[in-house]
């Protein structure tokens, strides 16, 4: 098995965009469920969400806010999870139910390590 990360990306700074405390409750109980599922199959690894404030660092020793200083859609979080291969990793990940939120993006990566990096 390999591990791969699953980054969940949507509109965290727009305000029409943001749920109601009651929508988001419904929200989180539908990713738990989702990451749940994972769980049960023994191929979640971890993960996190992540806050809104940050520093982007940049070439010449320039800083921005940010991360999302040029876009509204930033990595709002992100799960590790195992499959055996990237086509079974995006299986999983098509699950997330942040995708049923327009514009919303679920990028899949392979974590590379020592015996899977040529």
């Amino acid at each position: 098995m390999e591990e791969f990360i699953v980054i969940m990306r949507l509109d965290i700074l727009t305000k029409e965009a943001q749920p109601s405390p009651e929508q988001m409750q419904v929200y989180m109980q539908r990713y738990h469920d989702w990451v749940g599922g994972i769980a049960a199959q023994d191929k979640f690894v971890g993960g996190t969400g992540l806050s809104k404030e940050g520093k982007v660092l940049k070439f010449n020793d320039v800083m921005t806010d940010g991360p999302y200083a040029e876009t509204k859609e930033s990595i709002a979080g992100f799960i590790t999870i195992r499959a055996k291969d990237l086509e079974e990793a995006v299986s999983l990940a098509k699950g997330c139910p942040i995708l049923k939120g327009e514009g919303n993006t679920v990028e899949v990566r392979q974590i590379v390590t020592r015996h899977n990096n040529p």
